[in-house]
């Protein structure tokens, strides 16, 4: 088998992996380069709509009935991007939104103009409109239909369908880039839609040893058969290089999820499943006090690049 990111074909190591989200438990062929580390799908289903059913996470729109909620996580998000008001700034040493904390190191402003590539129901797209972001646009072909909702357009579409005139201030890709499968021409385009000094945000699993060697096939984050491509740092480097775009820095930003997740695979335990930790935590296998320790472990991967997820800022080459 032949490495789509560097072209290796010696050495590289078969693995079959099971379908765990929705407990279908099909079994798919991975494999491990052994040149660049990236474990990648062999080939890809026929019929993938069948693993994105309607109840798929980033098809739900994230709203919330509590008119008291969604003030605060607006003050929250307000604070985290912008740094303003006291409410959110003690909300978000409490309840920290990890993706807006990145976005807030962009430099974007309420005029900037905003893409999110594989965006779904555009939860992100939305809460950045909550805030006071104006120019708000998302593409995914998984949609039904093409949505526009006041400052926000949501279009059933690859971002391939963009024309490459239309310039973006900041990009990006929220966990959506590991299911798209021909990344190196998605980079390329986002370095021809990037504006001047746009910043593209791009936040996916990374595949690093600690994890690989601690959970192999059961590590919760292959998400089989919808996660195409798992990067190492060095396979990540090499498409980027690539593609007309260069990483300007790498934020490590794993969670608990890396591990009572995988735990929970290891006992054959669906992410969906009655007994399982994201849906009912009283019934999982997991006390508080576990929990707290992963959560635990988690940082400190991180503060050692060793998480399994990070986010990469990339900025168009010079």
């Amino acid at each position: 088998m032949i490495c789509k990111v560097c072209g290796n074909s010696e050495s590289n190591k078969e693995f079959q992996i099971r379908e765990m989200m929705f407990g279908f438990r099909d079994e798919f062929t991975y494999f491990e380069c052994s040149e660049c580390g990236c474990l990648q799908i062999a080939e890809i289903p026929k019929d993938m709509e069948k693993y994105y059913p309607s109840n798929y996470y980033s098809f739900k729109k994230g709203e919330s009935n509590n008119f008291i909620k969604q003030i605060l996580i607006r003050k929250r998000d307000e604070y985290t991007l912008l740094k303003k008001g006291l409410i959110g700034k003690a909300l978000y040493i409490k309840y920290p939104n990890l993706l807006f904390d990145m976005i807030s190191k962009m430099g974007v402003n309420y005029n900037s103009r905003i893409l999110d590539v594989g965006c779904g129901a555009g939860n992100l797209l939305y809460s950045l409109n909550e805030t006071g972001f104006t120019d708000l646009m998302g593409v995914d072909p998984y949609m039904d239909r093409d949505d526009v909702d006041g400052n926000v357009t949501i279009l059933k579409k690859t971002i391939h369908e963009l024309p490459d005139g239309q310039k973006f201030d900041l990009i990006t890709s929220n966990h959506s880039f590991e299911h798209i499968p021909d990344q190196l021409e998605t980079l390329s385009k986002i370095s021809k839609i990037l504006s001047e000094n746009g910043v593209c945000l791009i936040r996916m699993p990374v595949k690093t040893k600690c994890i690989w060697n601690r959970y192999s096939v059961d590590w919760v984050q292959i998400d089989a058969p919808r996660h195409f491509f798992l990067h190492t740092l060095k396979s990540f480097e090499l498409l980027v290089e690539k593609s007309g775009l260069s990483i300007q820095d790498v934020i490590f930003d794993s969670t608990e999820f890396q591990f009572w997740g995988s735990e929970s695979y290891k006992r054959d335990v669906p992410l969906t499943a009655e007994n399982s930790y994201s849906v009912n935590p009283k019934k999982s296998i997991f006390a508080s006090k576990q929990i707290r320790e992963f959560r635990k472990m988690a940082n400190e991967l991180n503060k050692n690049k060793q998480g399994d997820q990070a986010g990469f800022y990339l900025t168009r080459k010079k």
